[in-house]
């Protein structure tokens, strides 16, 4: 056996990367069924968007809408939710993930289309770019009963945590520069939540640590050894020379949330900035949690700073 096999890069304690591109997976992929949720009310059931590539989502219904029954016809907010996971691991199906949506689609009101993208790095980026993508448009297409029935195209949010942030942005940019033109009427993206997204650069911020930098720089070149420009892709740095303009989010409002603990912070800060200063003219909030380290609103459910993440995010799906 080469001995690179051996080599390990990245060790994250629930995964594994090494040098010779595969990956040991040691948590992250444990799976709860979809069903009933009796803590909240929300009915949620798995979905196939396309057979060849394994695409696929698990959908959400709100305890106000139950699938058996009639509703009186009025439809619903869409969120299509895209998990973390370092693009390596995790689904929809995971535990904590599916605690988190069906909190946020109680709380919110929203039908929801919480995505399995292909992961890394067996299925090399820009396979979770473009999984994202045909989810995307199969959810707005109205493909689905639940979402054809109780989804408003009209009212469409993207939202994502983590490497899911990242997904959300570079979905929001990319219906900007090309647009859903499959689907007819065109979807309208009301809004845009980032949660503690992951954004880096082949130059290290000054409070950046040298250590996570470095960890995000080896990962990267693991999972996407075509980026362009490697940190620089503009699907990782979405201030790099070269990326398509911010005034191109497509999406009428943002909410951009970190957390204080979080190495991220200083790249999302960053970001929320520069929409701001891009001329994009539109809404752009920023909340931050003080104390909390990253994806603690998913770890650590319930707790203090996790509601009053929770009660921000429904506030901004409600408009207000």
């Amino acid at each position: 056996m080469d001995s690179s096999s051996a080599e390990i890069l990245i060790d994250l304690g629930g995964f594994r990367l090494y040098k010779d591109g595969h990956a040991d997976r040691a948590g992250g992929m444990e799976s709860v069924p979809a069903g009933y949720d009796d803590e909240t009310g929300v009915t949620s059931k798995d979905v196939v968007i396309d057979a060849v590539t394994g695409v696929s989502a698990r959908l959400y219904l709100p305890p106000c809408i139950q699938p058996a029954t009639d509703d009186d016809g009025k439809k619903l907010p869409i969120l299509l939710f895209f998990h973390a996971g370092y693009f390596v691991v995790g689904s929809a199906s995971w535990p904590p993930v599916h605690r988190y949506t069906n909190s946020v689609v109680a709380s919110a009101r929203v039908v929801a289309v919480s995505v399995n993208y292909r992961l890394a790095p067996e299925h090399l980026l820009p396979a979770a770019y473009d999984d994202s993508w045909a989810a995307l448009s199969w959810a707005v297409s109205g493909a689905d009963p639940w979402l054809s029935a109780h989804g408003d195209t009209g009212r469409v949010f993207l939202s994502g945590a983590s490497a899911g942030g990242n997904i959300a942005h570079n979905m929001t940019i990319a219906v900007g520069v090309r647009g859903l033109d499959a689907v007819v009427p065109a979807p309208r993206i009301e809004g845009t939540i980032l949660l503690h997204p992951s954004f880096c650069g082949e130059t290290r911020m000054e409070v950046e640590p040298e250590e996570f930098w470095g960890g995000v720089k080896k990962r990267w070149a693991v999972i996407f050894p075509g980026a362009n420009g490697g940190l620089d892709d503009p699907r990782m740095n979405p201030m790099a020379a070269g990326a398509p303009s911010l005034t191109k989010l497509a999406c009428e409002r943002m909410l951009v949330c970190a957390a204080g603990l979080d190495p991220r912070r200083t790249r999302d800060r960053a970001y929320y900035d520069a929409v701001k200063a891009s001329g994009w003219g539109r809404e752009v909030d920023w909340f931050e949690s003080e104390g909390e380290g990253h994806h603690f609103f998913v770890d650590k459910p319930g707790s203090h700073e996790a509601s009053k993440l929770m009660e921000r995010v429904a506030a901004f799906i409600a408009g207000h």
